[in-house]
């Protein structure tokens, strides 16, 4: 019976500690924590570790705190194109849409395009239309937007408008959310959720719904899903390029992630992270920015979850 791991994220690049008031962070750490339970729930009762990544980035979604889903980031336009894939590292089955607009919980539907496996990934109107056929729960567009991400496209504009763009807080900015997990049967899986990043260009596509870049499972190996600057992810092929490096060069989990995360992305300029779990049990989550929404269990079942340098203990 293998070790079981679980491991997420809620986006790197985390904003200045005075972008958010305490209670803020402490009720993004309180939803971090709530996916974490969810996932493990699945995981120390013998669930597979592709129910766990699904389960532990729908509590993600639905959290007004992250950029995925329910206060996803908002287009040039005003509108919401959000992106998902997931993973199965047992027999690299993946699923992924991008571009959905009224798809509440985008990696449910990415999960049922690994079960039908007649594409990877489906893009814009025909992925909305997939996930009605298939009895998902449909939104108006409208659902998905917060008054926070109204505030955060209004000041990028400004900031284009002013050429500062490179200024912006990363509460203006970005984020993502993720999961990987090690089942009891040895598999692993990873899936990944985001709104892209405020004021992006209408139909553009980062990496998290493309498996090898945000998103990547295989077993004997590792699981992974990334954050950041979805541009780089996809150049790098981030996923696929830290379990070739295990696989290939023979390095442990921590090595082959820092590496990419701290050498590959960091001398391109490039804010990045993600959290990745190992065929042991290992887990690292890396990040070359001020922070990054992360959180893991131990295999006692001691929930970790953190924004900045300090991980807290959560009951």
């Amino acid at each position: 019976m293998s070790p079981v791991a679980l491991a997420i994220h809620g986006g790197c690049g985390v904003m200045a500690k005075l972008d958010l008031g305490e209670h803020e962070w402490i009720a993004a750490r309180h939803v971090l924590a709530q996916s974490l339970r969810t996932g493990w729930t699945i995981l120390s009762s013998g669930g597979s570790a592709l129910d766990a990544v699904e389960a532990s980035v729908v509590v993600l979604e639905d959290s007004p705190h992250f950029n995925a889903g329910y206060g996803a980031a908002l287009t040039t336009a005003g509108t919401h194109e959000l992106d998902a894939s997931i993973m199965d590292g047992a027999t690299l089955a993946a699923g992924g849409v991008t571009g959905v607009r009224r798809i509440r919980n985008p990696v449910r539907a990415a999960r049922v395009l690994l079960e039908q496996q007649d594409a990877v990934l489906l893009s814009g109107e025909a992925a909305d239309r997939f996930a009605e056929r298939a009895g998902l729960n449909i939104v108006e567009p409208s659902y998905f937007t917060t008054e926070r991400r109204l505030r955060a496209l209004a000041a990028m504009k400004a900031h284009e408008t002013a050429g500062t763009v490179a200024k912006a807080s990363e509460a203006e900015k970005h984020g993502t959310v993720g999961a990987v997990a090690l089942d009891e049967a040895g598999n692993l899986a990873a899936a990944t959720s985001t709104g892209g990043f405020n004021n992006k260009p209408i139909g553009r596509i980062g990496d998290s719904p493309i498996v090898g870049a945000g998103t990547y499972a295989r077993n004997g190996i590792c699981a992974v899903s990334g954050t950041g600057k979805g541009e780089y992810f996809i150049r790098h092929v981030v996923g696929h390029e830290v379990a070739s490096r295990m696989a290939y060069l023979g390095e442990s989990l921590a090595a082959a992630t820092n590496k990419v995360i701290h050498h590959d992305l960091a001398v391109r300029g490039a804010g990045a992270g993600l959290v990745a779990v190992g065929t042991d049990g290992s887990i690292a989550a890396p990040y070359n920015t001020p922070g990054m929404f992360r959180g893991w269990v131990t295999p006692q079942g001691a929930l970790y979850v953190g924004s900045h340098e300090e991980v807290f203990q959560v009951n």
